[in-house]
């Protein structure tokens, strides 16, 4: 078994298999984990390996976690218009739809995949998976809206902080097209800066 060292060039071509484009900032040095993301439960399933980096139990356990996650967190909106001017044509449904008790009169994007990243589950504040919701380019995003992804599936490097738990949105007032042009869309917080 060869052991490198990181550079910066292994770092973007391990960001680049999974086409993270988020919030890469220099000078910032942060926790890296192993993730890896998958369409579904099944594609999951059958990359796992008792040996490798997850079991066939821990894609069980992620993909309940994002589920879980997804229900609680998922960006919520006032209608299916307004949803898919944010995830595109298809990928919204009502919450009753996508989750079971929900109220038919709001929207929110359904769940595209999921994230599972490597011993993150027993650190406060941290999932060991996160829902993946369609972009209306065609592209990946988080719950939180923080990182774009260019596909579904794939595995790489991430900073840790792409696992912090999102916000709840259950219960909280749906986004409007209003709200979304004041924070700059699904995601966006006009004015608010992050550092490493």
């Amino acid at each position: 078994m060869t052991h490198r060292n990181p550079t910066k060039r292994s770092r973007h071509v391990a960001l680049a298999i999974l086409g993270a484009t988020a919030f890469t900032l220099a000078g910032c040095t942060e926790d890296k984990v192993d993730a890896e993301a998958f369409p579904d439960l099944q594609s999951c399933k059958a990359a796992a390996s008792p040996t490798g980096m997850f079991t066939v139990a821990d894609c069980d356990a992620a993909f309940a976690e994002a589920t879980a996650l997804h229900a609680e967190s998922a960006p919520r909106y006032d209608s299916l218009a307004t949803c898919e001017s944010q995830h595109g044509a298809g990928a919204c449904g009502n919450e009753q739809q996508v989750q079971s008790g929900g109220s038919g009169s709001i929207f929110m994007p359904l769940m595209m995949g999921y994230l599972i990243g490597n011993m993150l589950g027993g650190q406060r504040g941290m999932a060991a998976a996160q829902p993946l919701y369609k972009t209306p380019d065609g592209k990946f995003t988080n719950a939180a809206g923080t990182s774009t992804f260019s596909s579904n599936s794939g595995k790489g490097q991430l900073s840790a902080s792409q696992f912090t738990r999102p916000a709840a949105t259950v219960g909280k007032p749906p986004m409007t097209p209003t709200t979304l042009q004041s924070r700059g869309g699904f995601g966006g917080s006009k004015g608010v800066t992050s550092g490493g």
